[in-house]
Order: C-alpha cells, then structure tokens, then sequence
C-alpha cells in the first residue's frame, strides 16, 4: 500500500513540473548571443521583487551557467534570499547592468552531490574560488550558512528601477 505522504509528494511534483512546463520551454528560447554571454561573463546583476511591487536595486552575483540554468548562491539573510523565499522573480542582466535581460524562477538546492559540483565549477571559472575561498561548499549550505539556487530563466521585459 502506497503512503498519503508519497501520493501526495508525487501529485505536488507533477503539479510543479506541469506549472514550470512553459518557463522551461521558454528558457530553451534563449537566443545565442544571451546563451554566450551567460557562458563567458564572470557575474550577473540580479534584483529582486519587493513586497511593494517595486524592483530592488541589481547587485553582482558570481554565478555558473549549466544545463540551460543559473546555478547560484547567496546568505539565508540576504534581502535577495527572503524575496525569493517570498515568490519572488529573479531579474537578471548578464555582464553588465544594461546587458542582456532574463527573468528567472529559483528553486532552492540542498542535494549535497549538486552542490559540490557547483563548488567545482565556481573553481574552473574564478580564481580565488580555486584556492578554495568563496566557492559552493555543501556542509555551509546543510548548516544553513549558504542557500544554492538553481535559476530557471527566460526572456523579458526589465522593470523600470527603482525610485530613488
């Protein structure tokens, strides 16, 4: 006999594979100037949506591109972490604060195989990540010192910025 707590975890990955169906279509939409600029940039700007509906402020993020996603992380007390936590979008320029826009759906990491893999990308693409300081450790984030994201992106339209 199958457990209420398996049937019920079954039916809600379905549901969310049903309801991501179109973000992950769209993501494969990407065109191949982004997909290159996502492979060779060393950061990404990424603002948040406030409860206001207002963006917050880009800030740099160091980050990797695989398998068609952002892989990234950030500190549990980061604004950015409780408006993802919230339901937040990711917004997302490539290079540059005016370089390529995408929007994303972060999905939080905790499987410790994929984020010491994230640890050994970040290694291959920055420096000081290589001498071991700055990288993707997966005791930080079962700790709760670090959340890895996985970021589910697509094209967009930017927000307007902020109100100063």
């Amino acid at each position: 006999m199958i457990g209420r707590r398996k049937v019920l975890r079954t039916v809600l990955r379905a549901g969310a594979a049903v309801l991501l169906a179109p973000v992950r279509a769209l993501a494969l939409a990407i065109p191949a100037a982004t997909r290159e600029a996502l492979a060779t940039s060393k950061l990404i700007y990424v603002a948040t949506q406030r409860k206001t509906g207002e963006r917050s402020t880009a800030a740099p993020v160091w980050f990797v591109w695989e398998n068609d996603a952002i892989w990234t992380t950030t500190s549990p007390d980061s604004w950015k972490a409780k408006r993802i936590a919230r339901g937040s979008p990711l917004y997302v320029w490539v290079g540059s604060e005016s370089g390529p826009f995408l929007v994303g759906t972060a999905e939080r990491i905790t499987d410790p195989t994929v984020i010491a893999h994230m640890g050994e990308l970040y290694s291959d693409k920055y420096w000081i990540a290589a001498l071991g300081f700055f990288r993707p450790r997966p005791e930080r984030v079962s700790s709760g010192k670090t959340i890895a994201y996985k970021v589910t992106v697509a094209e967009g339209t930017p927000p307007p910025p902020p109100a100063k």
